[in-house]
This record gives C-alpha cells, structure tokens and sequence, in this order.
C-alpha cells in the first residue's frame, strides 16, 4: 500500500473512533477549544489502556484511545528538536481531534509509546498534564508475554501498522540492537518495561503525576485524590471507576515466571526494580 493512502486510513480509523464516542457529549452551542490534554504513560500492560478508559468517562473528558497517526510517527518525532517534535506532535493530534469533532473535549491520549516523547507532548499543550501509570515490571513481563507482543514466534502487526516479533524497536540502545533478538523473550519485555518507565522519568516536570498500579488495586479512593488533584477532577466518581482495578493481577509473576524467566528480568531490569522498590536492597 501507498505509504500516503495507509497514512490517511489510520486517520480516518482514529477519527472515527474519536466521533463515536464524542457524540455522547452532543451540544449545538459553539464551545472553545480545550488543550487541557491529558497524556497517559508507561510501558504497555501497565494499566494505561484501564486509565485512559477510566479517565475518558469522566464528566467532560473524552477518551481518544492510542491515536495511530501519533503512535506511527513516534519512532520519527524521538530523534527531532522537542520544538519540532512538539509542532508535529499538535499537528497530528489536532488533526484527530477536528476528523472527531472533540476539540472542545479535553483529550486523554493513551499512546504508551508516547513516554518517550513526553517533553515535545507537554510542550505541544502547555495546559496539558500527563500520568505515568506504573506498575511492578515482573507483572508487565507475564502480560506482555501472555500477549506475545515481543516473543521471538509472534508475526502481524499491531493497528498503527508495526510488526510484532524479537526485532529491536526504536527504544532498544543502538549499541545492543544485535543483542535484542538473541535474548529470552521474558528479557526482551523486561526491556521495554525498562526503556519505557525509564524515559517517563527521565522528564522532570511538575505537569507529571506517577500513579502505582499496586496503590489504584489496593486503595482506590486514596489513588482517586491524589489523581483529581493533579487533573482537576471530581474524586467521589473517580474512585468508584478506579475500584474495579484487578487486585488479583498483583503478584502474578510470583505463580507465572519460572527461575530462569525471574532471573533474565533481574538481570535486565533489577536495578530499576530495585530503585522503585519492587526488589529489596
């Protein structure tokens, strides 16, 4: 296929998805634009899919899901100036939004791969916030296995059109590309666990919350404060959505991974578990 006419299909399917849910929120009146975005991170199989959902039923919030266009040109915006990625960024969101007649909702994109160009999204929407939903990366290996993602066997493509398998994305370390294929596919999600929590926390800015996934299961209505403060939210409706968070999912690692799988994720991301206090000292 034509690399212009696959563009545009993604567009089209990602404003499609957009107008079916912006409909719920039908109002004749004209409304201003809100750049109020909210952006949320971390590595897939960390509950973004849960939080983006969560947050885009909420009074005046409108859930635009991974935005394909965005997700297909992230690898291309990680090597741009952020201003430049920035203006791309807006331009490809923009574009979504009006195809979905949304742009007087306040967004929640839900693009994991978007950690890795969160400076260029914030600056993109200076109103904009972003969270960081975090999670226990033994549990994220046992669902990114489950789903295959990454596993050496796994062919097709997800729906921005990348192919699924054990060759290096662009987050894998130009140094190690050759290595990537090679190791255990418990260790190649280990990997993107890392890379993706890694670069959410290498943007130091105020504008973004870190939300445990264990805090959410655990204790709802505490998790529900801490995230309506950062967004400006009504807690009371919040928390009643952040209690269905699947508690049991915790600790899954613990009956999935066998010790050779346990140790290929130490040793590609146990100093980063360490340092979030997922390994003891």
């Amino acid at each position: 296929m034509h690399p212009a006419l696959a563009t545009a299909q993604l567009y089209g399917t990602a404003g499609a998805r957009v107008l079916a849910r912006s409909r719920r929120w039908s109002d004749p009146r004209p409304r201003r634009r809100d750049d109020r975005l909210v952006f949320v991170v971390g590595s897939p199989r960390s509950g973004t899919t849960f939080l983006g959902q969560t947050l885009g039923r909420q009074p005046g919030l409108l859930d635009l899901d991974e935005v394909q266009p965005l997700k297909a040109a992230i690898p291309s915006l990680v090597g741009l100036p952020d201003d430049d990625a920035a203006k791309r960024l807006r331009r490809t969101l923009e574009l979504v939004r009006r195809l979905g007649l949304a742009t007087h909702l306040r967004g929640v994109e839900q693009t994991p791969e978007t950690a890795f160009v969160l400076p260029a999204a914030l600056l993109a929407y200076p109103q904009a916030r972003a969270v960081h939903m975090l999670r226990d990366g033994r549990d994220v290996v046992c669902s990114l296995l489950e789903r295959g993602w990454l596993n050496a066997s796994r062919g097709g493509a997800d729906d921005a059109r990348q192919a699924y398998g054990a060759h290096p994305r662009f987050w894998v370390e130009p140094e190690r590309r050759a290595e990537f294929g090679r190791v255990s596919d418990a260790r190649r999600a280990a990997w993107a666990w890392r890379r993706y929590v890694e670069a959410v926390r290498a943007t130091d800015d105020v504008r973004v919350l870190e939300l445990r996934y264990e805090d959410v299961a655990a204790d709802p209505t505490v998790a529900a404060g801490r995230l309506a403060g950062h967004l400006g939210l009504d807690a009371a409706p919040l928390a009643a959505a952040l209690a269905t968070a699947h508690g049991r999912s915790v600790g899954r690692w613990e009956r999935e991974l066998d010790d050779d799988q346990v140790a290929d994720v130490h040793a590609e991301a146990g100093p980063l578990l360490r340092e979030l206090g997922y390994l003891p000292d």
